[in-house]
C-alpha cells in the first residue's frame, strides 16, 4: 500500500500540475473514442497499449474479458455496454484478450477453480469457447491449446456483445464498430482479427486495418497468431 501512497503524492505533486488543463476538460464531462473491454490481468494496461490519455477510452475489464450475453440479468457489463453506445455515443468497441490468460487456463482446466465458485459460476459465460476448443482443437496441448482459447474467446465474447439491444440497434443503423484484439504480453504485440482472412494478424498502422466485425463474419478456419 506504500508505493500506492506515495504514488498518489508523486501524481499530485508532480503529474496533475502539468496537465491542468486536461484534467479540467474532463471534469466537465467525457468523450472517449472507443470502449475497451479487456481483462483484469494486472499485466494489461489498456492506456499504455494504445497510447491514449485519459478520457479517451471507456475501458470495461473483468476476468477473461467476458461478456455475458443480453438476457443474462442485469450485471455491470450489460450497463456499462449500454451506457457507452446510448449515452457516450462510442462507434468502436474492442474485445481484447490477451497471451496466458488466467481465466482461459481455468476455462480449460475447470479442477483448478474448484474451490472458487463464483469464478466457476463466470467462466459459465465462455462455455462456448471450451466447447470450440474441445472439438477442433484436440491435437492441441499446453500453451498452444490456452492460445487458441484466447482467440476463440475473442470471438466468443464479440459474439455476446452483439446481442445487446443497444448494440445491434447501433449497428443496424451503421453507427458502430466492433473489433476483436489480442494482446501478447511477450512481445508486445497485437494482433487483429481479419474477417476476410479468418485469422488473427498483426495490427498494421492505418484505416485499412480497422478489423471491422460489425457484419457477424467468423472465423472459418481456426488459427492461432
Amino acid at each position: 500500500m506504500q508505493k500506492l501512497v506515495r504514488g498518489v503524492h508523486t501524481f499530485q505533486k508532480h503529474v496533475f500540475g502539468t496537465r491542468r488543463d486536461l484534467f479540467e476538460r474532463l471534469a466537465v464531462g467525457q468523450r472517449p473514442m472507443a470502449l475497451f473491454i479487456t481483462c483484469s490481468d494486472s499485466r494489461i494496461d489498456p492506456n499504455l497499449i494504445t497510447q491514449t490519455e485519459p478520457g479517451e477510452l471507456f475501458i470495461l475489464r473483468n476476468a477473461g474479458n467476458i461478456v455475458p450475453p443480453h438476457g443474462s440479468g442485469t450485471n455491470g457489463e450489460a450497463a456499462t455496454i449500454e451506457f457507452a453506445v446510448v449515452a457516450l455515443g462510442i462507434r468502436d468497441v474492442i474485445v481484447c484478450g490477451h497471451s496466458g490468460c488466467g481465466a482461459m487456463q481455468a476455462l480449460l482446466a475447470p479442477g483448478d477453480v474448484e474451490t472458487m465458485p463464483a469464478v466457476r459460476a463466470w467462466l459459465g459465460y465462455a462455455d462456448s469457447t471450451r466447447r470450440i476448443i474441445g472439438e477442433n482443437y484436440a491435437s492441441l496441448e499446453g500453451p498452444a491449446r490456452v492460445a487458441a482459447a484466447v482467440e476463440e474467446n475473442v470471438l466468443v465474447q464479440l459474439e455476446n456483445v452483439r446481442t445487446h439491444p443497444s448494440v445491434a440497434a447501433a449497428l443496424a443503423e451503421g453507427r458502430l464498430r466492433l473489433h476483436g484484439w489480442v494482446y501478447k504480453i511477450e512481445t508486445g504485440e497485437v494482433f487483429a482479427f481479419h474477417p476476410e482472412s479468418g485469422q488473427f494478424r498483426p495490427l498494421e498502422t492505418g484505416p485499412e486495418d480497422c478489423s471491422d466485425l460489425s457484419d457477424g463474419t467468423r472465423r472459418t478456419d481456426p488459427v492461432i497468431g
